[in-house]
Formats: structure tokens, C-alpha cells, sequence
């Protein structure tokens, strides 16, 4: 009679047990679910292919593939389909430069002009942190580089820039430089006695068993290697040709999704920096960048994040910090990806996702519409926004971006379909715009009517 209650007792404990997980599986169901439609809105609207993995401290929570990695053969996008990552590139530089320290080849306060003696004077004041944290001054402009295609050296990609006036005085503020980057890599060669490829290879992807990754070429074999596209008049065309030297350190590595995922448990686990390098590498120094990655608020939660961009190839990994959530999109047609891992960090919390199509546009009168007219300051360090009156749209342009349409959503926020950024005005009592908040891929930013 004892062994009955026991057993009794057991299956009353199981079958409360198989209750309690349930809603939780219904809830990854439902989440994996909303991803897909997520990824499939901008799959229809063709401005993605590629693959997408999203894990909660490890745990996959959604893994899928879209579209063709190779158009010619209709070869499918897959998990261990591998993509140029473009600017992705530049943590894996940062990260290197941390490991030297950490052996003593190297100091992050060094004066670059230690290691380069025959740097200009304007570099005198720049140090490697200042390259990290794209707050060198040098410009992101070259001499001497005419063609994509060309061949370059190390040495010669230097030569395109070192001679160029500094944008700014090192450590003042902050300007994305793809030349600073070039120059980590001549460093990180130079200092190690290895080529930038090799050094990457045998410290960082050996170590976190990303056995697919690696430095792209137009001349080796790479197996599952996607190509890249861009949206031309008449559908998908090839995107334009690189030469691999070209990309070097500021954009030149490929990667898988799953490798991806590896790299962000490497990193933020522990397993290859030590917890002081990585508290300095994700630590903002001037407005949000850190070393190779910028650190942000993403729909409120604190996010650390990097985007790559090239032609054919557009990518973005985030990671989100309080609950370990990692967001990695590989895209090989050119177009978006901040707003599809924005909206997938959301779908991973919890949040409510609003798709472009299911906004509804409404009828704002055009008295009203003039109110809003006028440049806004520094939505972004260093950008304005001109909002302008064509017909009865209001027209975005940031900067030197081209103009767009805003569509009315009510009388007060306006929505980019081909941006998805969102415009919300602030006014008076009497209806005169004074800013304007701007939400771009869950980043929210404020700018002061001029």
C-alpha cells in the first residue's frame, strides 16, 4: 500500500512537472515563430538571403537559413554557409591587440609613432587606444587606391593615408576610420612577426574551435563559401570584386553563424581575454564606441554591437549583456540587417515587434505638416536631420544620406518605410516643433530643432 502512494506521489510530482513545462514550450514555439516572420517580411520585400542564429546563453532559440548562398547553382543559404563579414572584422583586431598586451608585446597607451618611427608629426599624439576607439583623428580617406581590385600591401595601404591631415586632435572625439584599422593590423603584424591571417587563425580561431572561419581569397578553395549580391533593375546582380588586401584589418575575415556564436561565448565567457582586457575593450571612450565594437541601449536593454557593410555582403552581431542573448545576422545581399537583429533581440525578450507593413499610414493636415519643417541637431554626434515639405510628405535626409518619405502614423509620429526609422516631434501649445526623437534599429536618439 506505501509503494502505491509513493508511486501515486511520483506521478502527481511528474505530471506537475510536465504542466509547468509546457507553457514554456509553447513559448519558444511561439518565439521561434515570430522570428521567422520577422526574417520573412524582409525576405519577400528582397533585401535578405542569408542566415540568422539567435541563442540565450548559449541555447539556440532559433537557427534558419533563407535564400541561395550561390544563384547560379540554386545552392542554399545553411548554418555552415560562410560569409564575408566585413567590419564584423574589426573586434577580432581589437581582440588581438589585447592578447599582445597581455603577453607583454605591447602597451594600448603606447604612441603609435613607438612602433611606426617614421609616422608623420601629426601622429605624435596617437596611441594604439586611440585606434581602437576610432579617436585618432586619421581620416578615412586614401591616395594612391583607384581601384577596389588593385593589390596592396600592409605598407602601401599606410602610404595611402599617413600623410593625410587629422580630422581632429587624437582623443577629442570620434570618427569611424576604416585607415585606423588598417594600421592596428600593419601593428599587430609587425609586433607578433606573423601575418595578420595567421595571427588571427592560430590565437583566436584554433583556441574557440571556429573551424570556419578565416581570411577571405579570391584565389583558394573555400568549401560553402556563399557569394554576394546586390539588387540591380532587373533582380540580384553580382556584387562588386574586392581584392582581399584591400579589406586586410578593418574588414577582411569570414565567418559562419555558428562559429559567430562561438566567438561571442569565447569572448564574453572569459575564454580568451582576461576579465580586465574585457572590461577595457567593451568600455565606451568617447560617445559609444569602445575597441571594435560600439556599446549601446537597444530597446532599453545594454547591448554591445558591431554592423559590417560591403557590396553583396551586409552583416550584424549583438549581444545582449544582462541575459547573454546573442543576435547573429549573415546577409550575402546587400541590404538590411540592424533592424532585423533589433527586432529579433525583441521578439527574444518578450517585446512587442511592429513589421513595416503592419503600419497604417494616416491623413495629417498639411498646416500642421509645416510645423515640423526645419533642421534638427546632432540626432546622431555629428549628424544633423533636415526634415523638409514635398507635396504632402514630409522628406528625411541625415546629413549627406539621400532624402526619403515619411509616412504619417499620427500627428505626431512619422515612420521611414525604407529606413524603418521612426520620427516622433515634440511641441508646444501652440504646435511648434522643438526636437525630435529618432529610433533607428531600437537605438533612440534626440535632436534639437535649429
Amino acid at each position: 500500500m506505501q509503494q502505491h502512494k509513493s508511486f501515486a506521489g511520483i506521478l502527481t510530482i511528474v505530471s506537475v512537472l510536465a504542466l509547468a513545462q509546457q507553457p514554456t514550450a509553447v513559448r519558444a514555439e511561439d518565439i521561434s515563430s515570430r522570428m521567422d516572420n520577422v526574417v520573412q517580411d524582409y525576405v519577400q520585400r528582397k533585401i535578405f538571403t542569408g542566415s540568422i542564429l539567435v541563442a540565450r546563453d548559449g541555447k539556440i532559440l532559433f537557427d534558419k537559413s533563407y535564400g541561395s548562398a550561390n544563384l547560379e547553382w540554386d545552392i542554399p543559404n545553411s548554418p555552415s554557409t560562410k560569409f564575408r563579414i566585413a567590419s564584423l572584422t574589426k573586434q577580432f583586431t581589437a581582440a588581438s591587440i589585447f592578447l599582445l598586451e597581455e603577453r607583454g608585446n605591447l602597451k594600448l597607451d603606447d604612441p603609435v609613432k613607438k612602433y611606426v618611427p617614421d609616422a608623420p608629426a601629426a601622429w605624435d599624439k596617437i596611441t594604439i587606444y586611440n585606434l581602437l576607439t576610432h579617436t585618432s583623428g586619421i581620416p578615412n580617406s586614401y591616395d594612391g587606391i583607384t581601384s577596389w581590385s588593385q593589390t596592396k600591401t600592409p605598407e602601401e595601404l599606410l602610404a595611402a593615408f599617413r600623410n593625410k591631415p587629422l580630422d581632429f586632435e587624437p582623443g577629442k572625439t570620434r570618427k569611424y576610420s576604416n585607415a585606423g584599422y588598417y594600421l592596428l593590423g600593419y601593428l599587430i603584424e609587425k609586433v607578433s612577426g606573423q601575418s595578420y591571417k595567421k595571427f588571427v587563425s592560430e590565437n583566436i580561431f584554433k583556441p574557440l574551435n571556429m573551424k570556419d572561419s578565416g581570411y577571405v581569397s579570391n584565389s583558394e578553395v573555400i568549401r560553402h563559401r556563399a557569394s554576394g549580391y546586390q539588387m540591380g533593375p532587373a533582380g540580384p546582380e553580382n556584387g562588386r570584386y574586392y581584392n582581399e588586401t584591400l579589406l586586410f584589418s578593418a574588414g577582411g575575415l569570414y565567418s559562419t553563424t555558428e562559429d559567430l556564436l562561438k566567438w561571442e561565448q569565447g569572448l564574453f565567457g572569459g575564454k580568451l581575454l582576461s576579465a580586465a582586457s574585457l572590461k577595457r575593450m567593451t568600455a565606451p571612450f568617447k560617445h559609444d564606441f569602445a575597441c571594435g565594437l560600439v556599446v549601446s541601449e537597444i530597446d532599453g536593454h545594454t547591448a554591445i554591437e558591431h554592423a559590417g557593410d560591403m557590396d553583396g555582403f551586409t552583416s550584424d552581431m549583438v549581444y545582449y549583456v544582462d541575459d547573454k542573448v546573442a543576435v547573429i545576422v549573415l546577409n550575402n545581399l546587400s541590404g538590411e540587417t540592424r533592424s532585423i537583429a533589433s527586432k529579433l533581440g525583441a521578439v527574444a525578450h518578450g517585446e512587442k515587434v511592429i513589421l513595416v507593413g503592419e503600419r497604417k499610414e494616416v491623413k495629417v493636415p498639411p498646416g500642421l505638416l509645416t510645423k515640423y519643417v526645419g533642421t534638427y541637431g546632432d540626432i546622431m554626434p555629428g549628424y544633423d536631420v533636415a526634415i523638409t515639405l514635398e507635396g504632402d510628405h514630409l522628406m528625411t535626409q541625415i546629413s549627406d544620406d539621400s532624402k526619403r518619405p515619411l509616412f504619417a502614423e499620427s500627428d505626431t509620429i512619422f515612420f521611414d518605410r525604407e529606413s524603418e526609422g521612426e520620427y516622433q516631434f515634440v511641441r508646444t501649445e501652440s504646435g511648434e516643433s522643438t526636437s525630435v526623437l529618432y529610433t533607428q534599429s531600437g537605438h533612440k536618439m534626440k535632436g534639437l530643432k535649429k
